[in-house]
């Protein structure tokens, strides 16, 4: 799936006042730092995964999710299809193209910050259409904190009230969550979300739980058997 060129002008129009973006990273590989990094994944895909930005890998490779936090989701996927532990890089770029996958700003901060809540506002209604009107499905797996907030910025009080009381709970990696995502003019849907720690090494709280974490999160929502189905 590829965004329109509608949409993708307006990422890259948005992004041209952006403060912070890691323009030394775009420079070393030769990429453009207006151009969005998303992935998206078949339209019809069953299951997403929802990050917080890209990394360095991710504007060396042009796809999301392929550094080494992406590198345990990807590993996950794979043992939950194939029943064997992923062979090897490329293994992980093919398993990659038979889910959705976005983040809440398309561009690698500086020094791997945390985008700050105007950047994320800035591009909320981006997003906001991309998962609504570009992807099909409704079943999310939100990795980190940040990620999973961000279904209530712009949105109504008692929406982020929601979000952060689940995430609150002790359970939260376990179950899930139904949330309502407007757009600016009206058009909305639910979704599902099944929150995750983030798999960066750095997150050492829940970094060597997270592939236990994952592969109970993908039987759970019996996601081998979707991608199966889906082809």
């Amino acid at each position: 799936m590829q965004l329109d060129d509608t949409l993708k002008q307006q990422f890259r129009d948005a992004a041209q006042a952006l403060e912070g973006v890691d323009l030394e990273t775009y420079r070393d590989f030769g990429k453009d730092p207006l151009e969005p990094i998303i992935g998206l994944g078949p339209a019809d895909a069953p299951v997403g995964f929802f990050g917080r930005d890209p990394g360095r890998q991710e504007i060396k490779w042009g796809e999301p999710f392929i550094g080494s936090g992406g590198q345990k989701v990807r590993q996950g996927l794979y043992q939950a299809i194939h029943g064997e532990p992923m062979p090897d890089f490329e293994a992980s770029r093919e398993i990659g193209r038979h889910v959705f996958w976005a983040n809440t700003v398309p561009y690698k901060p500086t020094g791997n910050k945390a985008w700050s809540m105007a950047a994320k506002k800035r591009f909320q209604p981006l997003m906001a259409r991309v998962l609504i009107d570009h992807w099909q499905g409704r079943e999310l797996i939100t990795l980190g904190r940040e990620a999973f907030l961000w279904f209530g910025i712009n949105q109504p009080k008692e929406v982020r009230q929601a979000l952060e009381s689940f995430w609150k709970r002790e359970d939260r990696f376990e179950a899930s969550h139904a949330t309502l995502l407007t757009m600016e003019d009206g058009h909305e849907a639910e979704f599902r979300l099944a929150p995750l720690p983030h798999p960066s090494p750095l997150n050492q709280t829940w970094f060597k739980r997270f592939p236990g974490l994952l592969e109970a999160r993908l039987e759970a929502m019996g996601v081998a058997n979707l991608l199966r189905q889906a082809g």
